[in-house]
C-alpha cells in the first residue's frame, strides 16, 4: 500500500514542478458518468451485473505558451482530478480516486483527450473469508489510470461551457497483491466546466522555437525495485530488482528512441517455482531452476516539460523458466532532476497482464 501512495506522491510532485510565470487562470469541470464493465477477463463475468455510474471532478491549470514546451503542445492544461465510481455490484463495492492529470487538445481546441494517473481506495476487496467472490481487486488500493475523450467548449456564457464524450477507468493493483484480474470501465459522460477570471484570458503565445533540434547519443542507467506476489493468493509478496542499461536517441524536441538490457531479479518467481515443485508434480518443476531473466528492449521516450512518458517493448535472451512468455512491456512515467537525475514509475507487463509496479532511479549522461 506504501508504495502506491508513493506513486500518486511523486505524480502530483512531477505536475506541482510545472508550475510557473504563467496567469493563474484554471477551470473546474464536474463530469456524471454511466457504463458497463468490459469482460476482458472471464474470471469477472460473475461481477458485471449492472452500469456503473459515477462522477469526476477536475481543476486545470490553462497554459498560454509562456514556456516553450506549452506550445509544442498546443497548450495543453494539467491539473488534479477526484473521481468516484459506483460499480453496482455489492461484491465490487465502490471506488474512490485521486490522479493527476494532463488535457490536451484538438481541432481548434474543440477535442480533448485527457489521460489521469493515480490512486483507488476500494471499500470492499478480496477477503478469503468475507469476500472471496471478489477477483478483481486484492488489496484496498488500486493504481488506476482513466482516459477522457471530450467535445468541449469552454467559457460560452460568463465562464460556463459544456463538455461530453467517452471515458474508459481502469483499476488495478499490478500485483501487488493476489488477485489481480482488475476492472475497465467504458462509459458515457456529459457535463460543465466554468473558467475563472476568464475576462482576463491572454492570448497564446506563438513558438519561438527553432524547428530543427539535436543531441549526441545518451547513455542512461537506471534501477528498480518494488514488491509483487504471483497469481496464486496466500503464497506472499516478495520484492524484486531491476537493473538496466540503454542508449537512446533524440529525433526532436518531443520524442527519443531507445535500445537496451534489463536483468531482473524476481523473487516472487523464485517462490512461485519452488512451490509448483511441491504442490504440483505433474507439472515436472524441479525447483531449482533459475528464476532470473535478462531481456533487450526498443523503447520510446516522450518529452512533456520536466517529464516524459516511455514506453518499451523487450524480449528475454536468458530465460531458463517459462512464465507469460518471452515478450514483455513496459509503459510509465519519468521526472528529470537537472539534466541527467531522473526518478520513473513504470508498470511492467506481458500484454495485458501486469506484472509489477516499478519505482526506479537513475542517470542519464
Amino acid at each position: 500500500m506504501k508504495h502506491f501512495i508513493a506513486c500518486v506522491f511523486c505524480v502530483f510532485t512531477i505536475l506541482g514542478y510545472t508550475q510557473d510565470k504563467n496567469p493563474s487562470l484554471f477551470t473546474l469541470d464536474v463530469n456524471v458518468f454511466s457504463g458497463s464493465i468490459l469482460q476482458h477477463n472471464p474470471d469477472i463475468s460473475h461481477l458485471i451485473t449492472d452500469h456503473p455510474s459515477g462522477l469526476i471532478l477536475s481543476y486545470n491549470k490553462k497554459t498560454y505558451g509562456f514556456e516553450d514546451w506549452e506550445s509544442r503542445y498546443n497548450y495543453p492544461d494539467w491539473g488534479f482530478s477526484f473521481v468516484y465510481q459506483d460499480l453496482k455490484n455489492q461484491t465490487l463495492g465502490e471506488n474512490y480516486g485521486l490522479y493527476a492529470h494532463y488535457n490536451f487538445y484538438f481541432f481548434k481546441r474543440n477535442l480533448n483527450f485527457r489521460i489521469g494517473q493515480g490512486v483507488a481506495y476500494t471499500t470492499n476487496p478480496y477477503d478469503k473469508v468475507t469476500n472471496f467472490r471478489n477477483s478483481a481487486y486484492g488489496s484496498d488500493l488500486l493504481s488506476s489510470t482513466y482516459l477522457m475523450f471530450n467535445y468541449k467548449k469552454e467559457n460560452i456564457v460568463k465562464g460556463f461551457g459544456i463538455q461530453a464524450g467517452i471515458s474508459l477507468v481502469h483499476y488495478s493493483n499490478a500485483n501487488f497483491r493476489a488477485p489481480n484480474t482488475s476492472t475497465n470501465t467504458l462509459a458515457f459522460n456529459i457535463g460543465t466546466n466554468y473558467l475563472f477570471d476568464y475576462a482576463n484570458e491572454p492570448d497564446y503565445i506563438p513558438s519561438s522555437e527553432e524547428k530543427k533540434y539535436k543531441e549526441k547519443i545518451k547513455y542512461n542507467f537506471a534501477f528498480r525495485s518494488g514488491v509483487n506476489e504471483s497469481d496464486i493468493i496466500g503464497i506472499g509478496q516478495y520484492p524484486f530488482y531491476i537493473v538496466s542499461a540503454y542508449v537512446d536517441k533524440r529525433l526532436n524536441r518531443k520524442s527519443a528512441i531507445q535500445l537496451g538490457t534489463d536483468v531482473f531479479f524476481s523473487k516472487f518467481l523464485e517462490e512461485l517455482i519452488y512451490f509448483y515443485s511441491v504442490a504440483f508434480p505433474e507439472l515436472n518443476v524441479k525447483g531449482n531452476e533459475d528464476w532470473k531473466r535478462v531481456g533487450i528492449f526498443v523503447g520510446h521516450e516522450l518529452f512533456i516539460n520536466k517529464m516524459s512518458v516511455i514506453t518499451q517493448l523487450g524480449y528475454y535472451v536468458y530465460y531458463p523458466y517459462d512464465f507469460e512468455g518471452q515478450v514483455y512491456n513496459r509503459i510509465g512515467l519519468k521526472r528529470y532532476f537537472g539534466d541527467k537525475i531522473f526518478g520513473a514509475i513504470t508498470l511492467k507487463s506481458h500484454g495485458a497482464k501486469a506484472e509489477a509496479v516499478e519505482f526506479g532511479i537513475g542517470i542519464r549522461l
